[in-house]
């Protein structure tokens, strides 16, 4: 196994030969006495972690590690302090050091901070790819791309309540994008910056669950042979994303609730609490009122997680937002596939506008990648669609009609809708929603088809 790299930057020779002599049996060992040359050889070295004292003359141990990170050195840093100094090794830590030991310290403490700083660091690496960039935050917003009303109202509340530091609860059917919400949020606050981490609650095992959450301690059980930070640590000052929080035990709720009330948690097998600083966001599919009342949902979590509820609607209720996302996955995708185009008909459209979409945007997207991968043409009509889709629901007319003029399959097909919805309305004296319910579409749609075929014209000019 590879030796990590130590550099030691004291400027007392006695102490860094004596350091070396320490940890040489560890770590490969790189000393420095002078710290401006120190800094000007971290790149060169490449160290894994440096020792800085706090105390040195001409460059100090708070100015090396300034002018360390100006230079866009990212390398972990543990600062060595005497006593009298404990108040500038805190203030180094704000800038970014790691941690701080007193002097003079055991070597077995040394050797442990070293490892477990060091694991730490290995960890940040792991998920430094979920600090967002604003590519990667443009890139995955499909399911939040939408003129509709029903979405600038949710554009309106996230920009509202994303500066807070609030517990929220995200709420919405599979598929409709509760994760990328909870990035907007993120990529809006003043955490932006820090990492942004989310877990699928329902897909770690019960057994692991605590332990990706909170960590563990090298042999806190049978299968523990090293220390393991968790999620809640390594989102410090980032966001912690809770997906499916209803499918958490009893158990790990209890936890949960705890770091919401006191800030704090243990690692398994620690009786250590630690603190970090951590947003929570949380989101779930289910009705939590309703594991409340069965006794699976934990009464006062729910209070603490649901200060504020965000609702992802599902697409049937935006069928506006259609036509923008067929553009914005087919965008997505094309450079993927060749950088193919795809263009719909009128008519693939509209059954894409009327089918129910059970799996929300995510079915949609699978459906114009796929039709990116397999179609051998680039417009597309309803036959290209999937059973499913073009098979949906007709609206049922008498369709005996006598046309005293050549008419276009399309314009055919207005007319009998047309007629079929002014005849529903009139039977049910043009109440709107028992309109919907006769014909077998919904309410909106109906509005949508109202206002597309003229007939809420028609109507408003009647009643002047």
């Amino acid at each position: 196994m590879e030796r990590k790299k130590v550099l030691i930057v004291d400027d007392e020779q006695s102490v860094c030969r004596s350091l070396e002599l320490l940890l040489s049996d560890d770590f490969e060992v790189v000393t420095e006495t002078n710290p401006k040359s120190a800094l000007d050889n971290v790149a060169s070295v490449s160290p894994d972690i440096i020792l800085l004292d706090v105390m040195m003359p001409e460059l100090d141990g708070i100015q090396f590690l300034k002018a360390m990170r100006e230079r866009g050195e990212t390398v972990p840093v543990i600062m060595l302090t005497a006593a009298n100094t404990v108040k500038t090794a805190v203030e180094a830590m704000k800038l970014g050091a790691l941690d701080y030991l007193n002097k003079p310290f055991e070597t077995e403490e040394l050797v442990s901070l070293l490892k477990n700083s060091l694991s730490v660091s290995r960890e940040k690496e792991r998920v430094s790819a979920l600090v967002p960039t604003p590519e990667m935050l443009e890139a995955d917003f499909g399911p939040l791309v939408g003129k509709s009303e029903i979405m600038q109202a949710l554009y309106e509340k996230m920009k509202t309540i994303a500066a807070s530091d609030t517990t929220v609860l995200i709420t919405g059917e599979s598929g409709t994008g509760k994760e990328l919400v909870a990035r907007q949020l993120h990529a809006l606050s003043k955490r932006s910056k820090g990492p942004f981490i989310a877990i699928n609650c329902g897909a770690i095992p019960e057994t692991l669950i605590e332990s990706e959450l909170f960590g563990h301690e090298k042999g806190a059980f049978t299968s523990a042979i090293e220390q393991r930070v968790g999620y809640f640590e390594l989102a410090h000052n980032g966001t912690l994303f809770l997906d499916e929080i209803g499918e958490l035990s009893l158990n790990v709720q209890v936890k949960i609730l705890r770091f919401l009330q006191e800030r704090e948690f243990f690692r398994v097998g620690s009786s250590q609490p630690r603190r970090v600083n951590v947003r929570v966001l949380t989101a779930t599919n289910k009705e939590l009122e309703d594991l409340v009342t069965q006794k699976k949902f934990r009464e006062d979590l729910y209070y603490r997680i649901n200060v504020i509820q965000l609702n992802v609607p599902p697409l049937r209720d935006r069928f506006e937002d259609i036509p923008d996302l067929i553009n914005h996955f087919i965008k997505k995708y094309s450079p993927v596939y060749g950088e193919r185009t795809l263009s719909f008909t009128e008519e693939a459209v509209e059954a894409l506008i009327q089918y129910s979409w059970p799996g929300n945007v995510r079915e949609m997207e699978n459906l114009i990648e796929s039709l990116l991968a397999l179609a051998n043409k680039e417009e597309i009509t309803v036959e290209d669609l999937p059973p499913k889709i073009r098979e949906r629901k007709p609206i049922t007319v008498l369709k005996e009609q006598v046309w005293h003029k050549p008419l276009s399959l399309t314009e055919v097909e207005q007319q009998i809708e047309k007629e079929a919805i002014v005849n529903a309305l009139k039977k049910t004296n043009y109440v709107q929603t028992k309109a919907a319910e006769l014909l077998g579409i919904s309410r909106r749609i109906l509005k949508y088809k109202m206002d597309k075929l003229g007939i809420t014209g028609e109507l408003k000019a009647k009643e002047k």
